[in-house]
This record gives structure tokens, sequence and C-alpha cells, in this order.
């Protein structure tokens, strides 16, 4: 079986800063939308541009927690998260998918409820702001969408902005179709199917997100193969107390105990590395913390995966 070493994904890479400064013109963009629209809206007398509005700012939300979770899993660890604080972006992912699940079964509702109670759709004026809102989310889109390949995080708010564009979308359809031919049925039709869209894309991706945050084990590295490997280098008697994790979607990390065969206790450093070696060139796992046992105190009978 082909092993990802998570190394595959970096030649896009986008550099920290030049991401930051992207993802804050994304959010810049989605404010001045935002703003224009609430102006758009009251003049109007529109709700829907409103609606639209609120839409981009919640865009901009999920965007600006993006960003400020960027800057802080950029901190070095210290002695208060002596792990670091890259999974600030995984908890980040985590709050925007949770956003869009709401957001998805909000939709859900309004279009339902409006099946039983068509709303007229107020004009041209309408399908035009709508128009306008489509540029600028795929604008956002089209900032974020480099990163989003490689970061959970910005994944989380480019699946925001993905909504928000096919919402903006089918206004523009429904409010054509209810302009041209009163086909009322069209606008909850429509946001039925984003709602379904929605949830979809968010629920699919949030199993992956909570995976990490519970310190689950790799899903492209099978924790069997890597104990077995482990335990077919030459000295070791067993492993045992294993555990293997991600820091983040890039990050695997191993720690075990290793019981060194008898009589080879006088080269157990040689082992270590020689393991440390091997699961990082096979696996790409690159921290390895072992505990080396002589085989006269080795604990018996111990489970391989976690502590007792």
């Amino acid at each position: 079986m082909p092993h990802d070493h998570g190394h595959h994904h970096h030649h896009h890479h986008v550099d920290p800063e030049s991401g930051d400064a992207r993802v804050a013109a994304a959010v810049g963009v989605n404010l001045f939308l935002t703003v224009a629209q609430i102006v758009a809206g009251l003049v109007s007398g529109s709700l829907a541009m409103i609606a639209d509005a609120i839409h981009n700012l919640s865009d901009a939300a999920s965007l600006a927690i993006a960003y400020v979770a960027r800057k802080i899993a950029r901190r070095p660890a210290d002695a208060s998260m002596t792990f670091g604080y890259r999974r600030a972006e995984v908890v980040a992912a985590l709050i925007n998918y949770t956003t869009l699940v709401v957001i998805g079964l909000w939709l859900a509702w309004e279009a339902v409820a409006r099946f039983f109670a068509p709303e007229p759709v107020a004009g041209w004026i309408v399908v035009i702001v709508a128009g306008i809102a489509l540029v600028v989310d795929l604008a956002t889109a089209a900032l974020t969408y480099a990163m989003s390949k490689d970061s959970v995080n910005i994944r989380a708010a480019f699946m925001h902005n993905l909504a928000d564009a096919a919402g903006s979308l089918a206004v523009i359809v429904a409010g054509v179709l209810i302009l041209l031919f009163g086909w009322m049925w069209v606008d909850p039709a429509l946001t039925l199917m984003l709602s379904a869209y929605i949830l979809y894309m968010s629920l699919s991706e949030m199993p992956g997100v909570i995976r990490i945050l519970m310190l689950g084990s790799p899903p492209q590295i099978e924790p069997e193969e890597v104990i077995a490997e482990a335990r077919g280098i030459s000295g070791v008697a067993d492993v045992h107390h294993a555990h293997l994790w991600q820091m983040d979607e890039r990050r695997v990390s191993l720690e075990a105990h290793v019981v060194v065969e008898q009589g080879a206790w006088d080269r157990a450093d040689a082992i270590k590395a020689d393991v440390k070696a091997r699961l990082s060139e096979r696996f790409g796992i690159g921290h390895t913390t072992l505990e080396m046992e002589c085989s006269h105190h080795a604990c018996e009978g111990e489970q391989v995966f976690g502590a007792a």
C-alpha cells in the first residue's frame, strides 16, 4: 500500500505572510460588500438584499476566525501550551463547520416555510445585486482557493464562501425565473437544494477535524503496520503502549515503549535511532518518542495501543 508521507502538498505552498494578506483582503472585500448591500437594501426596501448582506457578514466572520487562528497557530510552544498552538487552526475549522451546519439547517427551515407562504421577489434590483454579490464571492473564493487545499482551517472558511456563492447564484436563477415566468416554487426549491449541499459538505468534512482533536491516528497510516515495522527492526523484542496521533493535518507523532532483546541492551541507542529513522522514512512520522525497556524488566502482557 502506498504511503502518504504528507510531503506532496507542499509544492504550491503559499508563504504565511502573503497567505495572511490574502485572507485579510478577502475579509475586507466581504465587509465592503456587506456595507454596500445594507445601504442598497435600506434604500430599495428589499429584505432579500439585507439578507444577502448578512450572508456576506457571516463570510467575513468565518474568514476572520480563520485569519486569527492562522496567527495564533504560528506562536511557538510555551509553558502553558507545550504542544504549541498549531491546533488553533483545527479548532477554528470545527467552529466554522459548525456554523455552516447551522446555516444549512436554517436555510432548509426557511425553504420549507416558503413553500407554504411564498414571498414575492422584489424585482430586477435583487437579481442585479445578487450578481454583484456572486462576483465578490467568487473573488473571495479565488483568494483562498490555493490555500484551502493545504489547510483544514482555510478550507472551512472557503466552504462558507462557496455556500455563499451558491446562495447568490440561487437568488439570481430563482429571481429571473420568477420575474419571467412567475414560478414562485423555484426559490424555495433551489434553497432546499442549496441547504442539502451545504449540510453534505460540512458534515462530510467534520469527522476528519474531530478525529484530529480526538487525537485519532492519522487516516492515511495503518497503525498496525507501524507497530509491525518497529517490531521487525533487529534488536526489538516487542512494542507496546503505543500512541499514534496528529498535531495538525500534516504532522504525525508516535510515542511507544520498545522492549530491547536480551543481550542487545548495549546497543539500545542505535536500535532507538533505527526505529525512528525507519518510521520517518516509511510513514513520514516526524516526531517519535520511545521509552526503551530492558527485556528483564519489560512490562508483561501489556496492550499494544494506549496505556492501561
